[in-house]
């Protein structure tokens, strides 16, 4: 809604007005429409009414107080306008530059009442006393007020404010403005509606638009650099190669710091504030220690008053609590900081997506670009945290020592010292344990695989391959764990080093100081000050290294952002965009050379097309001749080396691969258009789509799974067809659109869609296609060799001529009249065989389905709720085993027992009398204070290696399980679950198991330890301390039980907002060039924007509420200081100033025991969590057994290949109509069966049933009279073989791939390759049969991966043998080939194929023709043909009869 054309299209949304249950006008409507209409009433007739006036003068009104109330109130009416014309001026002027109508409109409303007023007072002045006029004008206003008005009321209910931005300064300081919300999840578990809106700074929407200026111009400032740089080197000289790698890194180093550079613009002062926090926070930190020196001081005076006790035991207090609020601003505001981080970096990778080049995009894979998003996005998080550790550790550092040295002199650099020898230790095990990182080497191994499983499951399921690859996962596995464990025994010594300082710093400070000089002493004071100094030395001297390692870490991922931030973008000079015009040409090419990469060799050369506007032209060749090179030329994605591209009008764009989005079948077709009913229903009808709408479970409204899980190739390109067609574009470019059909819906398709009678039959049309019967009506003809046009003009012309083309026409038309039409389809994916019988969650409701979920299919991953069962504990610890689980327990004891025994001999050493100004026996009791320490440190070391141990053995049979419970799933869980709610359990969920569990148990255990060891010290020296402690525990339990029920919440909806950002990314980047094809960028980034907020929301009060917890936490351990300090001042007479500082100085440790409790807690609680979700799917549905024990099936089964089905039936779920019904059929020995029928007629669920991938529902199946479903699957499905419909390969060697067990030679191998017609390809091959496909066997053409699957079944060669349409992907010449071997080799086999080329099943011995899953006719081809029923219908519909 723009000023120039006042009310624009967005005006109306009859999706938002007319087709939904809740009914709302647009805000532009209600900013216009309902504000101008009683305005325009009023200013149109007011000039007729004055004059009416001016004609009827009744004598002047005096003024009344109602007259005086409506002009004061008319005024402030009209006053109302102004405020708010200059409050959006002010306020909201970023968002007013598109709809300046939002500015008008309060004017125009002041003025009209302005206007009211003044007739009020004309008409008082000419006596008349009541106004239809103004009563209809006020009636007319209030009326279109009423519907903003609703609008306004429900915003505000709906509208969930932060509570932040009202909140006071004392309770910004002390977080209480979140107890709310802990409330609230602790009565009930937090739901998504419960959280609060983001605030406006923390929105993807300001975030991003003020970075993206930035970052445009800084990029543009690089390349500016950079072409510079290549000038600068002479022409037609080539870099040496060191030059070109050196130039390559500096080029990523200086995009990183670029990027780098634009983030602390953006967000570099509000981090500044909170680095101030730190500064004070370190300043009250000092503090402490030199008032406990006073403290201490006090305690030996005799006479001193007491009033400074209480003081100096306040001030400790007070310094205390100040420490922690700066620390925890500081904190939150790093929070805020890294989340707004996370969300601009999300929106820059995320734009770049949608304008990344081709050469670029090769570069990375999805998953890598999707790790930009999650891992790098981390790591940037870490750096804001802890950056300023880097430079403020140091100093810290310096401080202590400083402090260390005025109490205890040169003695001190033995403290020094041994900090220094601690140091390269660690350094030198961090190196080691970097070393040992190949662990994540080997757990990316395991996610490629596993993903690959996931994504190729029915092959694996059909072949009867699980166990092969169960093998190679967990041989990874294995690999990992070993590397882990290693890993976790040098982290342990690294742990008791760290754990072990405190005392082995003051160890040697003590030793040093008492042993260099006999007179010096060790008293309350310097001991117990100098233990408190080394206590604060810990922090940074555990920071620094992992700020240090934090901070490389996040340099490498500014890098790789940088990197692919500032990739090379689509040129949008590729191709000329120009208006519609009514003559001329549709699409213009003029002497083009088009390549994929800069460098790379052209894939089309000498390219002259001239498509007339309206003309229907069809482009013809082999496969790899570079037809789809050529539509995607016309869309701009390739490389233009020269010439020119034009297009007028808007494109519309079908490619090979129908891309699919997870969203409703309506949704995919409407692709963000309004919803236009009878165009809708027209389209559908002339895609053929309305047949599959009938079998869908929810019509139109069925959701349809990843990449089009639950939708056949067939159905996946119609939608992706009716998608374009809905568009009403002025420009169609088809890749080959009927590739994936049967013949005669690609006959119907091409008549009511593309042909000259079709619904396109008006738009300029450009035509990919294999497909013989459509070229006649064709006005053009385009005939492609190598990417070059070798021959154009009309089909006659054509023909005419005698080329290339007329005997490539000839050669087919023998066998192929009209039958061509179909299949040469690009169906990469997992086109599910199982058509749309509804496939939703295995849920075992019976008949009273609820009809709302019918069109569900992807369980979305649910959030759990509440705390974490007991169960879940017991269930991990039972996995380790109690064997283990006692000694840990004592190991424990143990350590704090020393520690505590340790500490005590201290005070008792600091209170040792002095004789002659020394102590006696000074080495017995460092020897016992040395021998007590190191004792501590072993136990140390024995209970983190420990507990290392117990969590490799847990996690190991945890993810045993989990593989296990996975693979023996059937189809229909796959068909289900999100492949991406799967690897998550395997990648996340199993790390957490792995690393952190162990971890957070390790830390918990330890401070609860410690912790029992403080209060027994307290308690010690001031048994009255109990008194305090025991309210201080309840409360502190109170506190704790709010906070973990309300985190763990958090935590789960974060994690669940998480995933679907991943999945809206991995669509976005697959599906990028039919996104920028239809000009839909903008609403993918809105869609993008929406779900990282959704994500942010839960963030942003799950790190909130780890700040409100450690501020309350931290002031009930301030109240155990100040019990303990105000205490011993009380006990003064009777207590020794070594007590008083040991109980004193553990108690300021509280503070920060408590707050690592939860911590780890909480950590513990968050990630036991994925113990529940790998045990999850121990309870879903299994498949019947792989093989049975002791059966008595002979090895050569099935000898004759005779298929008996009795009473056949099959259901896809409980509830669903039947897929097949009482299907009675008998197939003898060596019999050549052809199955044909429409989609969803129940074809591919004789296959499914064939081999058990879904269980019969009554009825059986006999295969040599052995009743399959007695036998076990892997028995069954490794004697018989499926080509199935798409070619499945996975990455590994490409005898993996035909043979995963190596059962076979090599010279079979060979034979079946020789067979296949592929020797000659592999044999060129640099490592012939071990030459690697690449993911999903992406580096072989779907023609060549399909041979590659005829090659599999070629080297099992059992005696029953399913085609599943297994000729879809190639061309004419090599289907024929493929026929010719089937025919040959598995003559003296049963074959069973499900034909949508009839004229392959013409020569077969019968054919079945199904319908609604029963079988409507049998016999042979040539009967059914006489008798002319429905299988005479099909072939007169694909020319045959």
């Amino acid at each position: 809604c723009r000023l120039s054309g006042f009310v624009s299209s967005s005006c109306t949304d009859w999706n938002r007005t007319w087709y939904t249950d809740k009914p709302d006008l647009t805000e532009c409507f209600q900013n216009t429409v309902l504000v101008w209409f009683p305005c325009v009433y009023l200013w149109l007739l007011a000039p007729f009414y004055a004059l009416k006036l001016y004609c009827h003068d009744c004598g002047c009104i005096r003024i009344s107080t109602l007259c005086t109330a409506k002009t004061v109130l008319g005024f402030l009416l009209a006053s109302f306008g102004f405020v708010e014309f200059f409050y959006i001026l002010l306020e909201r002027s970023h968002e007013i530059q598109n709809h300046m109508v939002f500015l008008l409109s309060p004017i125009i409303r002041s003025l009209t009442v302005v206007l009211a007023i003044c007739i009020i007072q004309l008409e008082r002045i000419r006596g008349c006393r009541s106004s239809v006029f103004l009563f209809l004008f006020w009636v007319l206003a209030v009326v279109c007020s009423l519907v903003p008005l609703r609008a306004k009321i429900q915003l505000a209910m709906y509208e969930n404010p932060c509570p932040v931005k009202d909140a006071s300064f004392l309770s910004k300081m002390l977080f209480w403005w979140f107890t709310g919300l802990v409330v609230k999840g602790y009565r009930t578990p937090l739901e998504a509606g419960d959280l609060w809106n983001l605030r406006e700074e923390d929105t993807s929407d300001k975030i991003i638009s003020d970075l993206e200026e930035e970052w445009t111009t800084e990029c543009a400032k690089l390349q500016q650099q950079e072409k510079t740089m290549a000038a600068g080197v002479a022409l037609g000289t080539r870099l040496p190669d060191q030059a070109q790698i050196l130039r390559k890194l500096q080029k990523e180093q200086s995009s990183g710091f670029c990027l780098l550079r634009t983030l602390a613009r953006n967000f570099g002062p509000y981090f500044l504030t909170g680095t101030m926090c730190i500064i004070f926070h370190d300043f009250f930190m000092f503090a402490i220690p030199q008032v406990l020196s006073l403290l201490l001081g006090f305690m030996n005076e005799e006479d001193a008053p007491l009033w400074k006790g209480y003081f100096y035991a306040t001030l400790m207090f007070l310094l205390s609590c100040l420490q922690s609020l700066f620390n925890h601003q500081y904190m939150y505001t790093c929070f805020t900081v890294g989340m707004r981080v996370k969300t601009a970096v999300m929106g820059l990778v995320y734009r770049k997506s949608l304008v990344i080049n081709s050469a670029s995009r090769r570069t990375c894979t999805v998953g890598e670009i999707v790790n930009l998003v999650s891992a790098d996005t981390q790591k940037l998080m870490d750096f804001v945290v802890y950056f300023n550790a880097v430079w403020l550790a140091p100093i810290e550092i310096a401080l202590c020592l400083f402090f260390l040295w005025q109490h205890l002199g040169p003695s001190a650099l033995a403290g020094i010292a041994t900090v220094i020898l601690i140091f390269p230790l660690n350094g030198f095990i961090a190196k080691k344990r970097s070393k040992l990182q190949v662990q994540m080497k080997f757990m990316d191994g395991r996610i490629k695989l596993m993903n690959e499983i996931l994504n190729g499951i029915k092959i694996l399921k059909f072949y009867a391959w699980e166990k092969a690859f169960l093998e190679q996962v967990l041989g990874y596995r294995e690999k990992e764990l070993k590397a882990l464990k290693k890993s976790q025994i040098l982290y342990s010594i690294s742990i008791a080093s760290f754990n072990s300082s405190t005392f082995l710093i003051a160890f040697a400070m003590f030793g040093v100081y008492v042993l260099i000089d006999d007179k010096n002493v060790l008293d309350a004071q310097k001991v117990f000050v100098s233990m408190a100094l080394i206590n604060i030395l810990k922090t940074p001297l555990s920071q620094l290294p992992f700020a240090m390692s934090t901070t490389m870490q996040a340099i490498v991922s500014l890098k790789r952002l940088g990197k692919y931030l500032c990739s090379e973008e689509l040129k949008d000079d590729n191709v000329a965009k120009a208006p519609l015009s009514t003559d001329g040409e549709g699409v213009l090419i003029d002497n083009g050379t088009f390549s994929w990469t800069k460098e790379g060799p052209p894939c089309l050369k000498r390219i002259n097309v001239c498509v007339p506007q309206g003309s229907l032209v069809a482009v013809v060749g082999h496969v790899g001749s570079g037809k789809s090179s050529l539509l995607s030329a016309m869309l701009g994605e390739t490389e233009k080396r020269s010439g020119s591209v034009s297009i007028k009008g808007s494109v519309a764009y079908v490619p090979q691969q129908a891309w699919i989005q997870n969203a409703t079948v309506q949704d995919n077709v409407m692709f963000g258009r309004e919803k236009q009913k009878t165009w809708y229903q027209r389209v559908l009808d002339a895609c053929a789509l309305l047949p599959d709408l009938e079998i869908l479970p929810a019509g139109d409204s069925t959701e349809i799974g990843e990449k089009g899980l639950n939708l056949s190739g067939g159905q996946k390109q119609r939608v992706s067809l009716a998608r374009a067609v809905y568009r009403k574009a002025d420009v169609y470019l088809l890749d080959d659109p009927l590739s994936a059909v049967d013949a005669h819906v690609g006959q119907h398709i091409f008549d009511k869609v593309i042909g000259p009678k079709g619904v396109l039959r008006d738009k300029t049309r450009v035509l990919v296609t294999h497909g013989m019967s459509f070229l006649p009506q064709a006005d053009l003809i385009l005939v492609l060799v190598d990417g070059e046009i070798t021959e154009s003009g009309s089909y006659q012309e054509l023909l005419s001529r005698q080329g290339a083309f007329a005997d490539f026409i000839r050669m087919f038309a023998s066998n192929d009249r009209k039958e061509s039409v179909t299949e040469t389809a690009a169906q990469r994916g997992r086109t599910s065989f199982t058509n749309l019988q509804g496939m939703e969650p295995m849920s075992e409701i019976d008949e009273e389905q609820v009809p709302e979920d019918l069109g569900k299919l992807m369980e979305v991953d649910k959030a759990h709720t509440g705390r974490v069962r007991l169960e879940m504990y017991m269930e991990y610890f039972k996995t380790i085993g109690m064997a283990f689980i006692i000694p840990i327990v004592f190991l424990y004891a143990f350590q704090q027992g020393a520690s505590l025994a340790y500490n005590y001999w201290l005070s008792l050493w600091a209170d040792e009398p002095i004789v002659n100004g020394t102590q006696v026996d000074t080495d017995m009791k460092l020897a016992v204070y040395g021998a007590l320490g190191f004792a501590q440190g072993i136990a140390i070391f024995g209970t983190t290696v420990a507990i290392s141990v117990g969590g490799i053995i847990a996690s190991r049979h945890l993810h045993m399980d989990l593989l296990k419970n996975v693979l023996h799933s059937p189809m229909s869980f796959f068909e289900t679950t999100p492949s991406g709610n799967l690897l998550n359990r395997f990648a996340k969920e199993i790390d957490a198991i792995d690393c952190m569990i162990p971890d957070g148990l390790k830390m918990m255990l330890g401070y609860l330890f410690k912790l029992m060891e403080v209060c027994i010290i307290v308690m010690l020296a001031t048994p009255f301390a109990a008194v305090v402690i025991l309210p201080l525990a309840i409360l502190y339990a109170f506190v704790q039980s709010f906070y973990v029920a309300t985190s763990c919440q958090l935590r789960r909806l974060e994690s669940v907002s998480r995933s679907p950002i991943y999945t809206h990314f991995n669509e976005t980047v697959q599906g990028a060039s039919v996104i920028r094809a239809f000009g839909e960028q903008h609403r993918f980034i809105v869609q993008a924007n929406k779900r990282v907020d959704f994500n942010q929301t839960s963030y942003f009060p799950r790190f909130v509420a780890t700040r409100w917890l450690a501020v309350n936490l931290e002031f009930v351990g301030n109240g155990v200081v100040l019990a303990a300090a105000i205490l011993s001042v009380m006990g003064k007479d009777t207590l020794s100033p070594g007590i008083v500082g040991l109980a004193v100085s553990h108690s300021l440790q509280v503070t920060g025991i408590l707050s690592w409790i939860v911590r780890s807690w909480t950590d513990v609680e968050n990630n036991i969590v994925s113990v529940e979700r790998v045990k999850e799917y121990a309870d879903t549905a299994k498949e019947a057994v792989w093989t049975v024990e002791g059966s008595s099936l002979p090895l050569a089964w099935p000898q004759t290949g005779t298929i008996e089905f009795q009473d056949y039936g099959l259901q896809y779920r409980k509830g669903l109509d039947w897929a097949l019904k009482g299907i009675t059929l008998k197939i003898q020995e060596r019999e050549k069966v052809g199955i044909v029928g429409r989609t969803g007629a129940g074809k591919s669920s004789l296959a499914l049933g064939i081999f058990r991938i879904l269980e019969a529902a009554k009825g059986e199946i006999y295969i040599d009279g052995v009743n399959i479903a007695e036998i076990g699957l892997h028995d069954l499905r490794s004697r018989i073989t499926i080509i199935p419909q798409d070619p499945v390969l996975f990455s590994g060697s490409l005898r993996m791939n035909l043979d995963p067990f190596d059962t076979y030679t090599d010279e079979e191998i060979w034979s079946s390759l020789e067979l296949a017609h592929l020797k000659n390809f592999v044999s060129n091959l640099p490592d012939k049969l071990n030459y690697e496909c690449s993911e999903g066997g992406e580096n072989l053409s779907l023609g060549q991966r399909q041979l590659v699957c005829l090659a599999r079944a070629l080297l099992r060669k059992t005696k029953i043998l399913v085609l599943d349409e297994a000729t879809a992907a190639v061309d004419l010449e090599t289907d024929t080939l493929i026929q010719s071997t089937i025919r040959q080799q598995f003559e003296d086999c049963t074959v069973l194929t499900i034909a949508h080329r009839l004229n392959t099943i013409m020569d077969y011995t019968r054919v079945i023709v199904m319908d609604k899953g029963h079988i409507s006719e049998m016999d042979s081809p040539t009967n059914l043909i006489s008798n002319r029923g429905q299988f005479y219908r099909m072939c007169r519909e694909a020319g045959l009869v």
